[in-house]
Order: C-alpha cells, then structure tokens, then sequence
C-alpha cells in the first residue's frame, strides 16, 4: 500500500494549475513577464540602504520582515534610462534559482505591476535573434497576448538568468560585509 503525501500532490497541482501564468508588469513602454511561481509578493518602494561594490543596477538591500533581501533596478539592469519612482513603482519580490542550485531571494524594482495573465506554451515564441536590447539569455520567451483587441507581446524574462549565479554571489558577499559590520 502506497502512502500518499498531501502536501507533495497540493504543491503539484499548484504548480500545474499556475505552469502557463505570469505576472506582467512595465518598464516604459514595455511589457515584460515572469512565471507567477517565481513572485513572492509585491510591496511599495521601502527604504534601500546602498551596498558598496556591486554592480550600478543594484540598488543596495531592505529589510523585509526581518530578512535582509538584495534589490535590483529592472531598468538599470536593461539599460534604460532612470526615471523618478512613482505612486505605481513598486517591488516585485522573486525567487530565483538555478538548476538544482541554490535560491535566492530578491526584490525587483518596476515601474508599475499589471496583471496575471495566462499565456500557453502554443502562445509563447522564441526571442528574436537580432534588435533586441536584453541579452537573449535573460529571455524566455515572446509571449503573444491579446488586450482589448489588440495583440501584444510581453516579453517573458528568465529571472536565474538576469540576476547570474556569479552576481548573486558578489551580492551576497556585500550583504555578509554589511551584516558583520553592523553586528
């Protein structure tokens, strides 16, 4: 007799019935998405305290709940210009991890968050190879939606992918400073 884990087939069942969404949200113009399995939640701007010696794109960390979370800058990251935060900007909490390899928490600073939207794989093409200002590894797909009757393409990020492991070490040793120099 086979003994059944509830919790195991409820987390199963969630990831199938979540597997074709994703959270769509905007820099600029520009519709981008990522798989909903990956959002955490999503939080107003709070205090970010700078950390030195990282990249331009990382805004420094926050304090979420006790947990000290690195934050990156989705427009630096791409290399859009910046631009003043609004009562729309906010943090989109992900997690991010490799294949089989360590997770990592962090938070994404967007100009404003849109929807959940459901876009099956027959839905999701490959990204083009050239005119593409994000390095195509970042990329997970063209995801072709319609809204009020309009086609749209969001473009689907591979967040392990925009954040690489070798950065996500770099940051973790500026969190680890930071944590030794204020204990």
């Amino acid at each position: 007799m086979a003994i059944i884990d509830r919790n195991e087939t409820n987390a199963r069942e969630s990831r199938g019935a979540n597997e074709n969404k994703f959270l769509s949200f905007c820099l600029g113009s520009e519709h981008f998405g990522v798989e909903i399995l990956r959002v955490r939640e999503i939080i107003g701007l709070l205090a970010i305290t700078p950390l030195p010696q990282t990249p331009a794109y990382v805004r420094g960390v926050m304090n979420l709940r006790g947990r000290i979370i690195p934050v990156i800058d989705l427009r630096l990251r791409f290399g859009l210009p910046s631009t003043e935060a609004t009562k729309e900007t906010c943090i989109v909490v992900l997690e991010a991890s490799e294949q089989d390899g360590p997770q990592t928490v962090m938070g994404a600073i967007v100009d404003s968050v849109r929807e959940v939207q459901d876009i099956p794989r027959s839905a999701i093409e490959p990204p083009p190879e050239f005119g593409c200002e994000i390095p195509l590894r970042y990329i997970l797909g063209m995801g072709k939606v319609k809204e009020k009757e309009k086609d749209r393409v969001v473009i689907l990020l591979e967040i392990a992918e925009v954040i690489a492991i070798r950065e996500r070490a770099q940051i973790a040793g500026a969190i680890k400073d930071v944590e030794r120099r204020a204990a």
